[in-house]
Order: structure tokens, then sequence, then C-alpha cells
């Protein structure tokens, strides 16, 4: 067992690989937790180790486990040792894990975060729900990242809190993207700052929502249920639309790299605003828009990124566009085909993407992760998703309401 110290209070707990596990009906519904993937953000654990200790097991139906990720970095209160565990979740990666003889200390977490994984899948019928927790080094409201699927819309959108779609075109090898090519719903909470108790609270209130939505538990069963609703209603100050990520300041050789003092997610942004200086040159922004995941904390990548609103209209589209699969006309384009037969993923000549703008690939479920000198692969979450499971759960069946 390995104990992991903890500021948030002055706390300190202890954490295996699994935190709680409750092992139900395997035909019944299923959610898996997972969190501390990056060992500076140890409130989901911490959140799940309490709501374990306090469960009444015998009201569950169905199947909860809560699963701790970087295990090493927890121990030393650091993102990661040697490799970011929430980037290596990569095809070439993961086929390459086998063949490896000196495994860094996160790609032996991987391989028995994997090999779980896997167990849940050959074991569980579903419906399967997977539920990432992490934090923030800059304030945030709490808020879901979610891979642009519509099981997965249709499942964030019950909680009251905003919704970020996008995030896996900017970001490589993410575990819940990995499990969303899967077809699986899984979605990410980001509960608040690293350090910030609320950070925890608003885990816990995720937990008791996800498990009542899934009818893993009954509102009645839980004591003071509104209370956690409102927790994340009051935390998200009631702003629950949908935002779309649309630039990334990405860290790539810096000497230097500094956020300006006191931004926090979902801050309104004008376009020239001083956001950061990197060596010699300030960073301005490029937009009117909204700051999101600002960098505050020695290790990580990603500088900050920008979001806008996605107008409900919009997203209403692309249900329907979606629904009709209107993308199989895209294919009767010149320097448009699918990249095989699974027809999951198309194979796109660059020049054609002068013509046609990201957003309509946007529309259609369409994200590009993967380019080379003269073409661009975009793939389809609608297609590879797993909708057939989830059709009869009661969340499925209510109509989107943008």
């Amino acid at each position: 067992m390995t104990k992991a110290y903890v500021k948030i209070n002055q706390m300190s707990i202890q954490t295996d690989r699994v935190i709680g596990e409750i092992k139900g009906n395997p035909h019944e519904p299923v959610v898996v937790f997972f969190a501390g993937i990056h060992g500076n953000e140890p409130a989901g654990v911490i959140a799940l180790k309490e709501f374990f200790s306090k469960l009444n097991k015998s009201k569950i139906k169905g199947s909860v486990y809560g699963i701790s990720g970087s295990i090493k970095g927890l121990e030393q209160r650091k993102r990661f040792i040697d490799k970011d565990l929430n980037r290596l979740w990569t095809k070439q990666q993961l086929e390459a894990l086998s063949s490896l003889h000196d495994l860094s200390i996160e790609e032996s977490e991987q391989v028995e975060l994997l090999n779980f994984l896997n167990e849940i899948l050959n074991t569980h019928t579903g419906p399967l729900y997977f539920i990432d927790f992490h934090t923030t080094s800059s304030k945030t409201l709490p808020f879901v990242t979610i891979n642009d699927a519509l099981i997965n819309r249709k499942f964030s959108i019950l909680f009251p809190v905003p919704i970020v779609l996008g995030i896996e075109e900017y970001l490589n090898g993410p575990l819940l993207s990995y499990i969303n090519e899967l077809g699986y719903v899984s979605l990410g909470f980001e509960s608040g700052q690293h350090d910030d108790t609320d950070a925890i609270t608003n885990c816990i209130s995720f937990i008791y929502l996800a498990l009542t939505f899934v009818n893993i538990l009954k509102k009645e069963d839980i004591e003071g249920f509104p209370k956690y609703f409102n927790q994340l209603k009051n935390q998200s100050e009631d702003i629950t639309d949908i935002f779309e990520i649309i630039y990334l300041h990405k860290l790539k050789n810096s000497d230097y790299f500094k956020m300006q003092p006191n931004f926090k997610s979902f801050q309104n942004i004008k376009k020239g605003t001083l956001l950061a200086k990197e060596n010699n040159t300030n960073i301005v922004s490029k937009y009117d828009a909204r700051i999101f995941m600002p960098l505050y904390q020695s290790q990580g990548r990603e500088g900050f990124f920008i979001i806008k609103k996605i107008e409900p209209f919009f997203l209403k589209l692309s249900e329907v566009l979606r629904k009709f699969r209107a993308d199989n006309l895209l294919v009767l384009l010149p320097g448009i085909s699918w990249k095989d037969k699974t027809k999951t993923a198309l194979y796109v000549n660059l020049k054609v993407t002068q013509f046609l703008a990201k957003p309509i690939f946007h529309l259609l479920g369409y994200r590009s992760n993967q380019i080379d000198a003269t073409h661009i692969t975009l793939y389809n979450r609608e297609r590879t998703s797993k909708t057939k499971m989830y059709k009869k759960e009661q969340w499925y069946k209510k109509p989107l309401n943008y």
C-alpha cells in the first residue's frame, strides 16, 4: 500500500490501485471512477475514499469501482515521474507495451490500468460508464470534458456544470479518448483547483449524481440528495453552456513560460489581452472568448486553451445530421475517402480543408488528430459508439435540451 500525503486540510491518505469496489450483477450498470491519473491531483482519490467508507452497499444495484491512477505520482505529489500517464493511451504506445522490456514508472502503471480495464470489459456486459476525476492548477468552475459523441453529450448534460467539447483534437493519448474510441460513455470531471477543499466536495457530489442518473443508487436512499445537485449548480455559477476549444497554446521547447497572474478557467478575455510571457515574447489573445485551464504549475505542455460557447442551434443541427449519417455525402467530394472499410475515419486531402472549414467536420462528429504532409485523418466518434448499449437507459430516452 502506498501512502500519499495530501496538503488539502493537512490530510494524509493511503491508497492502493483499487480505492474501493462493489461487484454486482454483470448485466447491470457499471461505473468506473478513475482518480489521480496525475499525481498532483488527489482530490478525486480523497472523495472516492470517503464515498466508499460511508456507502451502504445494500443499496447498490450494479457495480462501482474507484481506481487510482499514478500511485507513484500521488506518493511524490508530482503530476508525473517519467512520463505523463494521461498522454500514453495512443494506439502506437499500447502496441509497443508488450514488447518493451524497460518500462518507465508510468508505463508500469499503465499496464496495471490496462489489465484492470480489460477485466472490466470482459466480465461486464454493461451499460458501462467511465469517469475520470481531475483538478486544475488555476481557479476554475467545475466542468465536464468529453469527446464529442452524442452518447457523451446526452449523459453529460444531466450534470449542472459547463461542458467542453473537442479536447481530444488537441491532446494526444488521454485515457478517456482511448475508452471513448472503444465506444463507451466516458467523461472527465474537473472539480476545481488542486488544493481547494471544494474540489473534494464537488467530486463527492458528482459521484452521487452519476450513480443516481444510471440507477445504481436511488435518490431516496441518499440522505440530503438535493445538496449534491445544488453544490455543483452553485459552484458552476449556474453556467451549463456547452463550449468548444478553438485554440491551444502548446509549449514545445520553451526556456521560459509564465502565465499572467490571476486568470481562471471560463474567465472572459478580449482580443489583445496579455495572457503570458514565453521566452522574450508577450503572448496575447487573438480572440474575444474565454480562457480555459491556464497553466500555473511547472509540469505540463499545454500553456492555456481558449474556448467559445456553441449556440444551441448548431448543437441541434449536428445532432440531426449525425442521426441521418449525413457524413456519407462527404465521400462524394474529390479528395475525401474512407480511410478503411470500417468507415470510422475519413482520409482528407489538405487542399480540401481549405474549402471545407473545420466546423463543418465538427458538426458531423469528426475530429482530427493525425496529420501527414498532404492529408489529414478525421475520426468519427458516432460510428464507434456502442449506442445500443445505452438505448434502454432512462437518461438516454430523454431528448437533448440545449
